[in-house]
């Protein structure tokens, strides 16, 4: 790693008292808010009609506990956007809305912290004065497609390399220059992919350091069948990274993987699964009851940090209440201040 972007995060994890806690699923909660998702935009469309929701949603995150809120751009394309015939130079903007919404969460919860004269936890609400990263979310080729190949990794022969560089390249530049802490290259389906990202990283010279966050649906690879091992060993290798790890994959499968992840890693590892639910791509809906209870969630957490993790959150329908179970857990077992 790069010398300020390994003191970034081993600096930030100190702070926080060896474990930090991410923020939870971003679409569910802007649904609960009001907002209708029934778009290939998916929760990027809130940065067109109610970014107000996407600042409610980070502002619930933070006053559960999460230390890193990460931006409601996963989704967010430039393609993706002038299909929908927004120009260049709109679609740049939505973008970079994404990072402003999440700034701006961060100063309201900041001046939140000054105005409370609690200890910092009142009313279920932790308002305590503490770093909180900004980090700007990055999702695969595949989250673009709409079609669920996120969740299979299979992009077909037509997509090379250099496909995915010249896709993500401009996007990931916009995000650098929007003034988060940190970039989340997130549910990365396959080692190609994973490949293209640190290779951009390289060549535009990007100062904003960043986190490789792999899927599984076996426990044992990526989604698209490629090694863990080889998948992790290249977000390693690439000076720009500074955390690898999983989201959007069950909690039964993350001990495994976590320890899959270390054999190739001394960066910190992150992990935030989903609630387990399944998710139907062709129905574009999570399959109900097939998930676990924020208890049981919370109940993997000791045993995550004691196998190697160091940043521990929610994907898909986790929500604040799971957060703030993971805080709490978090703060009693490393003796932290509530």
């Amino acid at each position: 790693m790069e010398p300020c972007a390994a003191t970034l995060m081993t600096e930030f994890l100190r702070q926080s008292g060896g474990a930090a806690v991410i923020d939870g699923g971003l679409a569910t909660e802007l649904e609960r808010h009001g907002a209708d998702l029934n778009d290939p935009l998916w929760s990027a469309k809130c940065l067109l009609t109610s970014p107000h929701l996407i600042r409610a949603v980070h502002l619930d995150y933070l006053e559960a506990g999460a230390d890193i809120i990460i931006t409601a751009s996963y989704q967010a394309t430039i393609q993706g956007f002038e299909a929908r015939g927004f120009s260049r130079e709109e679609s740049e903007a939505l973008l970079k809305k994404s990072v402003e919404v999440a700034l701006e969460a961060r100063d309201i919860y900041y001046e939140r912290c000054l105005k409370s004269s609690s200890s910092g936890i009142g009313d279920d609400k932790i308002l305590k004065h503490r770093p909180i990263l900004v980090a700007a979310s990055v999702g695969s080729y595949g989250a673009y497609l709409a079609d669920g190949s996120e969740y299979s990794g299979i992009y077909g022969d037509a997509i090379t390399i250099k496909v995915l560089k010249d896709f993500h390249r401009r996007r990931v530049q916009v995000l650098a220059e929007s003034g988060p802490d940190l970039i989340a290259f997130e549910t990365v389906p396959n080692k190609l992919e994973a490949q293209a990202y640190a290779e951009l990283l390289e060549e535009e010279n990007i100062s904003i350091p960043a986190w490789f966050s792999f899927n599984s649906k076996d426990g044992i690879n990526v989604v698209s069948g490629d090694s863990i091992l080889e998948c992790a060993s290249i977000a390693e290798s690439c000076k720009k990274v500074v955390a690898v790890g999983i989201n959007c994959t069950p909690p039964r499968f993350i001990h495994g993987l976590i320890s899959s992840v270390s054999k190739a890693t001394t960066k910190p590892i992150l992990i935030y699964p989903n609630s387990g639910e399944s998710y139907d791509p062709h129905k574009k809906e999570w399959v109900k009851n097939t998930g676990i209870s924020d208890d049981d969630f919370v109940s993997y957490v000791n045993k995550w940090v004691e196998v190697g993790a160091s940043l521990v959150g929610g994907c898909c329908r986790t929500t604040p209440e799971t957060i703030r179970a993971i805080y709490r857990t978090l703060s009693n077992n490393r003796l932290l201040q509530p």
